[in-house]
This record gives structure tokens, C-alpha cells and sequence, in this order.
């Protein structure tokens, strides 16, 4: 089955000064971003990609032109199912300032129960972003076979979601879950449960991602949904 490589855009300013930038247009990365998201895009230039997705958000879509020059066949799709929580009234302030917010407890204890004053309920986000990921992993698998390869470029509680679904948990335990900037995180999708494959990864090799030769895989397909007993 398609395998998606979730990538978190790179560090930008926002990250650095303590502030929720949210959906804030014209939030860029930074020096080090910049840097970051390079440097994933080099870990990736080797992967036969058959997909590049990204956030509309500024920070993202540099990210993902990173990684589009090492695939110049590509051009990187935005889906606005992909963007960043609408933190409404919450958008733009400083971390320190939200931290004595009432609704602070509840984001970090009870996330499901959240809905963002003027903005989207954490569960809305956990939905759309699941459903954009599901939709382009199916009409990859149709397009370019089982074995596709496509990057999501988005953000922390986006991923962080996302990897809560693929783990069968609540999203009340999300906030367990590490995103840096500029990571992959890697899922593979079956007919009968997700596989996490990759977490918060921001160095490992990524060559063993490149699908068998297709006659192996014809011989491997019917244990694809199967765990391996005892590990592998």
C-alpha cells in the first residue's frame, strides 16, 4: 500500500519568539528553517516520490519547494485540509499569554473537548486532516500502484493528530506525541490498519522506503496488512 512521509515545515520565526502563528499569513521560515528544510529534501532526493502535498501556509509551502527541486517532475498540490489548527482568537499571541488562558489545561489534558474561541474544534482538524490523507493514499494507490511514495509537507498538531489516528488513539493522548520541525513521519496504510512506521525521524536513511522490484511484490502483497510475530 502508498506510503505517506509526513514532513513538518522547518523552524520559522514564530517557533523561535514564542508565538502561535496559527493560519497568520506570511509566517516564512527562518535562517535555520531554511536550512532544515534542505536538509530534509536531501534525505528524501534519493525516494522515487510519486506525490509532494503541502499546507497552504507559506512556512510549508517553502518546505515543500525544497523538496520539489531535488523532484523536478513534481509539482508540490495544496490542500487546505492540510493546514495549520484555527486557533481564532488564539492566532498571533505570545505562548506565556495563553498559558494562563483557562482553555490552556484543557488543550494540553482534554484536546478532544477543545474548540478554539472563533476558531476550530481540535477534533474538526483531526478529521479533515486524516480524510486529506486517506483520499490522496487511495487515488495514489490507483494512479501509481501499491508501493507509491508521496510527502505531506504540514504542521505539529496536524501530524501529531494524524499519528493518533494511525495509532488507533484518542486524541485526548496526542499531546503525548514529538513533531519537530523539519521531521519525517512515516505511515503506511493497509486494507485492514495503518502502519507507523517512522516517528519524529530527522536523520535516519530512508533508501529501505523504495518499494521492492514489482515481481517481489506480487510474491509479498498478501501479507502487507500482517504484523510480523516477534518483530522483524
Amino acid at each position: 500500500m502508498p506510503t505517506v512521509i509526513l514532513v513538518r515545515h522547518g523552524r520559522s520565526a514564530a517557533n523561535t519568539s514564542g508565538t502561535l502563528a496559527g493560519r497568520t499569513p506570511g509566517v516564512k521560515l527562518d535562517e535555520t528553517g531554511l536550512r532544515q528544510a534542505e536538509a530534509v529534501a536531501q534525505r528524501l532526493a534519493e525516494l522515487p516520490l510519486a506525490a509532494i502535498v503541502t499546507s497552504p501556509l507559506e512556512r510549508c509551502k517553502q518546505t515543500a519547494a525544497a523538496i520539489a527541486k531535488h523532484h523536478q517532475e513534481l509539482r508540490p498540490a495544496t490542500d487546505r485540509r492540510l493546514t495549520e489548527c484555527g486557533y481564532g482568537d488564539w492566532t498571533g499571541q505570545k505562548l506565556a499569554t495563553l498559558m494562563k488562558d483557562p482553555l490552556w489545561p484543557v488543550v494540553q489534558q482534554h484536546p478532544s473537548a477543545v474548540t478554539f474561541p472563533n476558531g476550530e474544534s481540535m477534533r474538526a482538524m483531526q478529521q479533515r486532516a486524516v480524510d486529506a490523507v486517506r483520499a490522496h493514499d487511495a487515488a495514489l494507490a490507483k494512479s501509481h500502484g501499491d508501493g507509491a511514495l508521496w510527502v505531506a509537507v504540514s504542521h505539529g498538531d496536524v501530524i501529531k493528530a494524524i499519528v493518533a489516528d494511525a495509532l488507533a488513539q484518542h486524541l485526548d493522548t496526542f499531546q503525548r506525541i514529538v513533531v519537530d520541525t523539519a521531521s519525517t513521519t512515516i505511515i503506511t496504510y493497509t486494507a485492514t490498519r495503518p502502519f507507523l512506521v517512522r516517528l519524529n525521524d530527522s536523520g535516519s536513511e530512508l533508501a529501505s522506503l523504495i518499494p521492492p522490484p514489482p515481481a517481489k511484490a506480487r510474491r509479498t502483497r498478501k501479507q502487507s496488512s500482517d504484523a510480523v510475530v516477534g518483530g522483524r
